[in-house]
């Protein structure tokens, strides 16, 4: 079997799918970041000009070649090329041996797997409603950002606001509830804490991103000053992106994004370095279903992993979209993902590139952490 080309369809809202082509008719399915989606599918196509014509099953050997292949390595782009073009290679061979991922990657640890969604609402009212909605509908976890574009030392008034939107969703969603804080990087380490401070006292499951991943000593700081968990990693790539995370116990959880991370089996090894460190994998994920698909299979079979993020269940995208009942998604069994585009479906949804919004603070027009 050879790869015969390389395809990406950008589908709205943010998604960014990659197909890998075979002589034998079998097709690949893949996703990669939706963010800067013309630089990634620029990518893809350089990939292709190494892959056509090469071995599908070959995908440890690809994913060296094209991280190692050229003197220029790492980063968003290229990671979110290589990771969805990862994705369809484990897809053709799960298809080709007639087995799910899960099942090539060592077999379930779990039966199904603890999913959260996002809540959000402009008023405190509408975040309430949003939160009851979502434990209503059988979820143990919620998470949103509580957080406004924030300067380095803010206002009390700001983190009093912040504060009020936390006990407000502890109120509603109750105490077997978990709640998920994701400060998204918006704060300097001073005030991540001052903030961590007011919120322990609601429990939160974990603080996300307190402050921007680049200084690991400053993350390491804010976690041994608080005791609520921090998870981070949504914008770290490849195993050697965690290792200094790990080695300097800077978070407690970590989020790997498959469509970013270098693709499944890179998932799979992360987790593996964060389970000898003692540390819990929450994969990123709010992108769309075929990464939702693609972070179940490494769910399934990964000891320490805690729960799922995802936006997307493939409704008017996957001929099967994945389900979730009571808060826990089933892992697809057919053989590769187990899912498959709905073509048509996908031919009626806007090709929509997403443009990456950015913000500014309203009094001096200075650039702000998005």
């Amino acid at each position: 079997m050879k790869i015969t080309h390389l395809e990406t369809l950008h589908v709205a809202p943010r998604w960014l799918f990659v197909r890998v082509h075979t002589d034998e008719g079998l097709v690949g399915l893949g996703e990669c970041l939706g963010d800067k989606a013309r630089a990634v599918a620029g990518a893809v196509d350089e990939l292709a000009g190494y892959l056509t014509g090469q071995d599908p099953f070959r995908i440890e050997h690809h994913w060296q070649l094209m991280y190692r292949g050229a003197f220029w390595r790492g980063g968003p782009i290229l990671n979110a090329a290589i990771s969805g073009v990862e994705i369809a290679l484990w897809d053709i061979l799960g298809q080709a041996l007639g087995v799910p991922i899960y099942q090539l990657l060592g077999g379930k640890c779990r039966e199904r797997v603890r999913m959260y969604p996002h809540i959000s609402g402009d008023t405190l009212e509408d975040l309430a409603e949003s939160a009851a909605s979502a434990v209503a509908q059988g979820f143990t976890a919620v998470k949103w950002c509580p957080l406004p574009p924030t300067r380095a030392v803010d206002t009390p008034k700001m983190r009093q606001e912040a504060a009020e939107q936390v006990r407000v969703v502890r109120e509603v969603v109750g105490d077997e509830v978990d709640i998920l804080i994701d400060m998204h990087g918006r704060l300097s380490p001073a005030m991540a804490i001052l903030l961590g401070e007011r919120f322990a006292e609601y429990e939160p499951m974990f603080l996300e991103e307190p402050c921007l991943p680049e200084n690991v000593d400053a993350m390491a700081r804010i976690a041994r000053t608080l005791r609520t968990p921090i998870a981070t990693g949504e914008r770290l790539f490849t195993r050697f992106g965690f290792r200094e995370v790990l080695e300097k116990q800077a978070a407690a959880i970590v989020q790997p994004d498959v469509t970013t991370c270098g693709g499944i089996m890179e998932l799979k090894k992360i987790a593996a370095m964060a389970e000898a460190h003692y540390v819990a994998i929450a994969p990123h994920n709010p992108y769309g279903p075929v990464a939702t698909a693609a972070s179940l299979h490494v769910d399934a079979c990964v000891p320490n992993f805690l729960i799922q993020e995802f936006v997307a269940l493939g409704e008017g995208c996957l001929k099967q979209p994945i389900t979730v009942t009571d808060g826990y998604a089933d892992i697809p069994d057919g053989p590769g993902l187990g899912v498959e585009l709905d073509d048509r479906a996908v031919r009626d949804r806007p090709r929509q590139l997403w443009d990456i919004p950015t913000w500014c603070h309203a009094d001096d027009g200075s650039v702000a952490d998005w």
